[in-house]
């Protein structure tokens, strides 16, 4: 991760709301478009996150593996993907995956179980310095630190600021990807910090159409 990267943030609700639609077949197809059309040039995310917080593992999984189907179809790969699954360990253990994001307090219960044995690469949401540095000791291969920016996401509660994300970059050798509220008006903003890259929801999860695929 020596460049500036790009991370979409998957969100079914907010995909329905700027699509209208109801069919969660036409939403993995949107994804896997997302990360595989190479008409958006320097649109494209270099990674997608598949965050769906309210479905439980079951569906989840099955969600996870009809995306990485339908990415492997379009990009004509095979086991490789830039899909990251999120909390289950189970999706982290598909064939060519290997890699999972977590939030804090689960890093900590899975490494103090053992759970994370044979996971080549795991990002971890962490919301201090303390957090990042306890995050990378725990063996993290990334970061996201949230919020920076005000967000629709997190309504009402204060955003920690461009200070606070330089805070966790100089506090940790491994990348920091920031994330919440980030746009294309304050991206420049979040280069300075030093961080590694952005993750953005809203903008990835409003795409109107992919030319050309």
């Amino acid at each position: 991760m020596g460049t500036f990267q790009m991370v979409a943030v998957s969100n079914w609700g907010l995909y329905r709301a700027f699509h209208g639609t109801g069919r969660i077949e036409d939403y993995i197809d949107y994804l896997a478009r997302l990360v595989t059309a190479e008409s958006l040039a320097g649109e494209k995310p270099d990674y997608l996150i598949l965050r769906e917080k309210d479905m439980p593992e079951p569906a989840y999984l099955e969600f996870f593996q009809a995306v990485l189907e339908k990415c492997r179809a379009y990009s004509g790969q095979g086991e490789g993907t830039c899909v990251i699954p999120h909390t289950y360990l189970a999706a982290a253990r598909q064939p060519g995956v290997g890699c999972i994001h977590l939030p804090f307090p689960l890093l900590q219960e899975y490494r103090a179980a053992g759970a994370l044995e044979g996971i080549r690469k795991a990002g971890v949401s962490v919301h201090s310095p303390k957090e990042a540095r306890m995050a990378q000791e725990l063996g993290a291969s990334y970061l996201t630190a949230g919020h920076i920016f005000a967000t629709d996401c997190k309504k009402g509660v204060p955003p920690r600021g461009v200070p606070f994300l330089q805070e966790v970059c100089a506090s940790v050798h491994i990348p920091v990807f920031a994330i919440g509220g980030i746009t294309s008006e304050n991206l420049g903003l979040v280069q300075k910090a030093k961080a590694s890259g952005a993750c953005m929801m809203s903008k990835y999860m409003k795409i109107v159409d992919f030319p050309g695929k």
